[in-house]
């Protein structure tokens, strides 16, 4: 594992988990018309903390690899992606805008897992937990979106 990857990896968590940050969900989240199936507010920071270990993790163990670079390339689209959604759906409260977004994020997501997978089945596995909760986020946000009338 090459762990100045990991840790740049790391470091560059930062930029979804400010972006989080700034835009809070606050109340107008609270007032959105969501699914039951929402996972509680609580939840959110515990998850993405282990997602942010385990994609930063994976990043590393695929580092070195004669494809290294395009992987890490893959895994910085997705992070880019990752920090834009938070600044449309909880900043300019864009639903569809941020579920267009999602999607792109989800086929970055399932792309760099795939190629993970050739490289190294562990990594693969670290950042498919990031895919299965992308997924979750997709559900929510198309059911937010179909639930909240006149939203852009």
């Amino acid at each position: 594992m090459n762990w100045v990857v990991f840790t740049a990896c790391l470091a560059a968590c930062a930029a979804p988990a400010v972006s989080g940050m700034l835009f809070k969900p606050g109340d107008w989240y609270a007032r959105l018309n969501k699914p039951r199936w929402t996972p509680p507010d609580r939840m959110f920071p515990v998850v993405w903390l282990i997602l942010y270990v385990s994609m930063s993790i994976a990043a590393a163990r695929v580092a070195d690899a004669p494809s290294g670079a395009t992987l890490l390339a893959l895994w910085a689209t997705q992070i880019a992606f990752n920090t834009l959604w938070s600044g449309v759906f909880f900043g300019l409260k864009k639903i569809r805008a941020a579920l267009a977004i999602l999607a792109v994020l989800w086929i970055s997501v399932l792309i760099t897992t795939l190629a993970f997978w050739q490289v190294d089945p562990v990594a693969s596995a670290l950042f498919g937990l990031y895919l299965i909760w992308i997924t979750v986020a997709f559900a929510l946000n198309a059911a937010i979106w179909s639930r909240t009338p006149h939203t852009a």
